[in-house]
Formats: structure tokens, C-alpha cells, sequence
């Protein structure tokens, strides 16, 4: 009997099958969108001729979209179901790419990138909750991890089949083609998957009118510490493609990319054996880590100018990344109801609002300060960085608060316990 339980317990697959199917969609739909989205700037300049201002006005208009249409796509997903949610915006994404290959106006580009970033809002909340929902408490953590793995992985892929395959030249039409192929053929799977384990994807729904569920999510205060927190740790993040390539790229592109590229591999080697560390604390300790690394590296990014202290000052600035954002989507998962975790990973996406700030704030420095002033404005930088971490405090201190009163629950206090 005793051998038996065991052989039982080693042949139990390490996450449910529907997890492991939104890991590898994860894959392929970072592949197939860093395959054409990073170069859909010098796509729009070099292929259709549009100005650069109006190309950043397009390029824009995808992460304001993003930013107001998250927080709706997790809320549905509570409503509705997971499944319907992904599969649809899933199906109108791949559509979307099929826009970018044959649109010629710039009102549609326009158009389509605000598509792209609604389509976009409305997936990654409902499959982080999916994940959730399907997924033990205690091994969450290592699933968001493997989600975050996928992730880099397709990072690392996508832009090199898309320059393969001639991205940014007059053959541009293929790679667009092919990343709306990769979603399509993902929203079928999805739908085999909603058939096949559709038990699982139940999320303990009832029904909340939306201003209830507005009001439960924003009185959390948890959730707030969390949130306005991300604000300034997401910010930090927007340097690295925004501020980070202007000020070493515009003379040194090779070291740009050298740097880029030792931002994936870190994320690749260090990112299981860091989790697995910071498993021993609190996830809000491992966030007030995460964004003292993310400004320590910024500092060094923009202070020095030797390559292998730019190399070691970039893995500093990916253990933050790593700390983060894989963590951060383990808290939220601990903090929400399961009837709002939707809601919940939609609501985070407000802190993209720091991503906008920063990327405008660092191109303002830049061209006021100047490009030889790198130290002082990587210096601000940081210290906007920093701000997060009284926020990751207070919200550490009220879980330990809340975790030695147990009687304070969820129907008490909503979404405020663990």
C-alpha cells in the first residue's frame, strides 16, 4: 500500500493539465508577438513612411488601450468564465495582426494598435487567473515561474525569426501573417481545452454587479500598497527599451544589444534557483528586494561605462525584474477572492500608468540634462525606483497583521486576508 501511495505521488504531473496549456500558449504567443511588435516602429517609418511623432502616437495609443481595457478583461472573465474571455480575445488578436500586414492609412494603424493593446489587456489577467485558478496555493509559485520561463523564452525567439524572415524590409508581410497563424491556431486549443477540462476552468463565480466589485477591489488595502508600488517598479522596467537604448544605443547599439541579450539569458539561468530562494519569505519581501535591485542596476547602467560592469549592473537590474514580476502575480493570486481573481490581475494592470510616466519622464531628462549627465539622471531614476519600497512595507505589515487575527476574513474585510 505504501509503495503504491508513492508511485502515486511520483507520477502526479507537477501542474494541471490546463496549466501546462496555458504555459505553452504562452509561448507561442510571445514568439509570434516579439516576432513582429518590437519592429512595428521602423515597420511603420521604413515600409508605410510615416513620421516618427506619429509613430509614437501609434505606438502609444497601444499601451493606453492596454492600460484602461485590463482591469475589464479580468472583470468579464469573473463574469463569464475564463475560456469564452481568452478564446475571443485570442481569435479578434490574430485578427489584428492580419490588420498590420495589409492596412495602409495611418487612422487604421491607429486603430490597430489600440486593438492590439485592448486584445492584449484582455488576455494576460484572464489566463494569469486561469493559472490561479487551477493551481494549489503552494505551488503557485513555481507555475508563475514557468509562466515567466515561457515568456523569456519567446522573447528570446520571436525577434530572431522575425529578422529571419525579413521583418522591417519589403518582406514584412510574412511575419505578421504567421504571429496572427500562432494566435489562431492557440484560441483552437483553448477551445479544445474548455471542452476537454472545462470543470477545472470553474472559478467559483457568483455573481457581483461591477461597482460592487470596483468597491471591494479598491478598498483592499493590501492591494493598493501593491499596486501603487508596481506603479514605480513597472517604471523602472520601461527604462530598459525607452531611456536604456537612447542613452547607450544611440552610440554604442552593439553594446545595447549585448546588454538585451544578457537580460534574457539572466532571466533564463538565475530565475528558477532566485524563486525557489525567496520561497523562504514573504512575497512582499521578495517585491521590496525585487525593486532595490531594479534601482541598484539602473544606477550602474547609467554610471558606468566598462562593459563587464554594464553586464554585471544589467543582472543586478534582472533579479529585480525577476523578483517582481513573478512573485508579484503569486501575491495577488494570495490576496484575491476566487470569485474577483480576474478582476484582480486586471486591476494590476493600472500600474502600466507607471510604464508611460517613466518612458516620457526618462526621454525628458535625457534631452534636458543631456546624454553626458548619465550618472545624475539614472541617479533620479533610481531613487523614483525606490519609492516602491515603503509601499511593499506598509502592505508586508498588514498581512502580518492580518495573518495574527485570523478572524478577520474575507467576509469581513473583502479581499483584504490571506
Amino acid at each position: 500500500m505504501i509503495s503504491d501511495t508513492r508511485q502515486q505521488h511520483t507520477t502526479k504531473p507537477a501542474f494541471h493539465p490546463v496549466a501546462w496549456g496555458v504555459i505553452l500558449g504562452t509561448f507561442l504567443s510571445r514568439t509570434g508577438f516579439f516576432m513582429t511588435i518590437p519592429f512595428l516602429g521602423i515597420y511603420l517609418g521604413k515600409i508605410k513612411g510615416i513620421d516618427p511623432a506619429t509613430i509614437g502616437a501609434i505606438l502609444a495609443v497601444s499601451l493606453f488601450a492596454g492600460t484602461w481595457g485590463s482591469f475589464a478583461g479580468g472583470a468579464i472573465s469573473d463574469r463569464f468564465g475564463r475560456y469564452p474571455v481568452m478564446v475571443g480575445s485570442m481569435t479578434l488578436w490574430s485578427l489584428v495582426f492580419i490588420g498590420f500586414a495589409f492596412a495602409d492609412t495611418t487612422w487604421l494603424f491607429f486603430l490597430l494598435s489600440g486593438l492590439n493593446g485592448l486584445f492584449r489587456s484582455l488576455f494576460e489577467p484572464t489566463a494569469r487567473a486561469l493559472l490561479t485558478d487551477v493551481t494549489p496555493e503552494e505551488r503557485r509559485t513555481d507555475v508563475f515561474n514557468a509562466r515567466y520561463f515561457a515568456i523569456n523564452v519567446g522573447g528570446a525567439i520571436g525577434p530572431l525569426l522575425g529578422l529571419k524572415l525579413g521583418i522591417g524590409s519589403s518582406s514584412s508581410l510574412l511575419p505578421f501573417v504567421l504571429s496572427a497563424a500562432i494566435y489562431f491556431f492557440y484560441a483552437i486549443v483553448l477551445i479544445i481545452f474548455s471542452i476537454k477540462y472545462k470543470p477545472a476552468a470553474r472559478n467559483a463565480t457568483r455573481s457581483v454587479p461591477f461597482k460592487q466589485m470596483v468597491s471591494i477591489i479598491f478598498t483592499d488595502k493590501v492591494f493598493l500598497y501593491f499596486l501603487t508600488g508596481n506603479i514605480f517598479v513597472f517604471g523602472a522596467y520601461s527604462h530598459l527599451d525607452t531611456t536604456l537604448s537612447q542613452y547607450i544605443g544611440h552610440e554604442r547599439i552593439g553594446t545595447y544589444s549585448l546588454l538585451f541579450i544578457v537580460n534574457t539569458l539572466s532571466v533564463v539561468t538565475l530565475q528558477y534557483p532566485l524563486v525557489k530562494l525567496m520561497k523562504r519569505f514573504s512575497s512582499m519581501a521578495a517585491l521590496k528586494a525585487g525593486c532595490v535591485f531594479f534601482g541598484l542596476g539602473l544606477l550602474g547602467l547609467g554610471s558606468f561605462h566598462q562593459v563587464t560592469l554594464l553586464v554585471l549592473s544589467m543582472i543586478v537590474f534582472t533579479l529585480g525584474e525577476i523578483l517582481c514580476f513573478v512573485i508579484g502575480d503569486v501575491l495577488i493570486g494570495e490576496i484575491a477572492p476566487a470569485h474577483l481573481r480576474g478582476a484582480y490581475y486586471g486591476a494590476s494592470g493600472f500600474a502600466f500608468i507607471g510604464q508611460s510616466f517613466c518612458t516620457w519622464l526618462g526621454g525628458i531628462l535625457l534631452q534636458t540634462l543631456g546624454f553626458d549627465q548619465g550618472p545624475f539622471i539614472f541617479s533620479i531614476l533610481m531613487l523614483l525606483t525606490f519609492i516602491a519600497y515603503p509601499f511593499f512595507y506598509r502592505g508586508q505589515l498588514l498581512l502580518k497583521q492580518q495573518a495574527e487575527k485570523p478572524e478577520r476574513s474575507r467576509n469581513t474585510v473583502p479581499g483584504t486576508s490571506i
